[in-house]
Parts: structure tokens; sequence; C-alpha cells
């Protein structure tokens, strides 16, 4: 999908591909009410809507990408509800059929989270900044039946993951796998990976994972 991305936008690559692929193979019912959290460019929210989703929400934390979602969405035609806001200002007021995230999740030294491009992949020394956040909030923002997609690397702790997912009554797991070579970012962070126990030494690879949850109480 060719995408407009201004400046301080995350590019889609491997991780947005492999989960709207996931997405597409999951069969949705026609007329479903998606959430994308953390949109970027609008990429996932666009192919939501392709695939037959009546109604579709973006939300992101930053205002550029929430302006380039929205020139992406105009030149195709697609009606998008855009929401300049943290994802968790919805818990409690909205609930959709299914929930889609691609979260920054690139593991980052530091505490706290930096401004600007960054922060659409730095996510905390774990990578789980974004994750455990979102996460506990799963539930309160799916409908009943309803399922969520989540793509991340298998760096930040599927396990970690899952078992979140699982305590709070979702049914939850690993739907699609696919290893990637380290992009620039991973790359120029792989000493202090190594140093950090996250990946073995002379490892320039990662599995990214796509993680399904489904609400399936009544």
């Amino acid at each position: 999908m060719w995408l407009i991305r201004s400046r301080g936008v995350y590019r889609p690559q491997e991780d947005t591909w492999l989960l709207s692929r996931t997405m597409a193979e999951a069969s949705f019912p026609a007329g479903a009410t998606v959430l994308d959290v953390c949109t970027g460019t609008g990429a996932l929210a666009i192919a939501a809507a392709r695939a037959g989703a009546q109604a579709v929400t973006a939300v992101d934390l930053s205002s550029q990408a929430i302006a380039t979602a929205w020139v992406n969405s105009r030149i195709r035609g697609i009606p998008l509800e855009l929401i300049h806001s943290d994802f968790a200002q919805l818990a409690g007021k909205r609930t959709f059929d299914v929930v889609l995230s691609n979260p920054p999740y690139v593991p980052y030294r530091n505490e706290e989270l930096p401004e600007g491009l960054q922060r659409a992949w730095d996510a905390g020394p774990q990578g789980r900044a974004v994750l455990d956040r979102l996460c506990p909030l799963l539930p309160v923002l799916l409908n009943r039946g309803g399922t969520a997609l989540i793509v991340h690397s298998a760096l930040c702790g599927t396990e970690t993951t899952l078992n979140q997912l699982r305590g709070t009554g979702l049914k939850a797991s690993v739907v699609a796998r696919e290893t990637v070579p380290f992009g620039p970012v991973m790359r120029a962070r792989a000493e202090w990976l190594e140093s950090a126990g996250l990946i073995d030494a002379g490892q320039r690879h990662e599995e990214l994972v796509v993680i399904r949850a489904d609400r399936i109480e009544q």
C-alpha cells in the first residue's frame, strides 16, 4: 500500500504488513466497528475499512500522525474517525468489535520516553511502556465477542503479553510469526541490547508476533 508519510511519523514496514495480513485472514464480521491504536500513517485503519469494517476509529498521541492518517484516508475516499489523544482516554467511554495495534515496542535504555519521531518506536527498557498499558484496558475497549490483534517483537516478551491478557479474562494466543532482520534502530542498539540480555551475542534478527485476544464471556 502506497502511503504519504510526514516527517515524525512511523514508516509502515514488516510489522504493519504482518498485522494487516493477519487481520485479513481473521475474517471479522462485516460491519464491525474497529479501533486502531497508535495509528501512525493510518495504514491499518485503512486496511480495516477496506476489509469491510462499518466504522473505523484511529487514535494517536502524535498530531503529525493524525494529520498524515487524514491525508491518506482522504486520498482513498475512506472515512475515518481520527482522534488526537492517548488511547486510554477511550476506556470506559467507547467499545469496539475489533482493536488493532502496532504500538511502540523497541527497547530503549531510559525510562523517560522521548519526544518526536523516536516516540513512534521507543518503549522503555523492556519495550513494554505502551504494551503494559494497553493489555489491561482491552477488556473495557472490546465489545462482548470482540477481538484484539497486537503485533510486537518477541524481544518484548511474548509470554508476558499472553499472561497479561489472560489475566484480564481474555482468551489469548499467538496467531502469526515472522522473523525479520534488524532495522536501522535495532542495529544501532545491538550492543546495548546484548549487554541488557535482550538478545544473544551476534543476533541481528528478531521474531515478530501477532497476538490475538478474544473477549468470549457473554
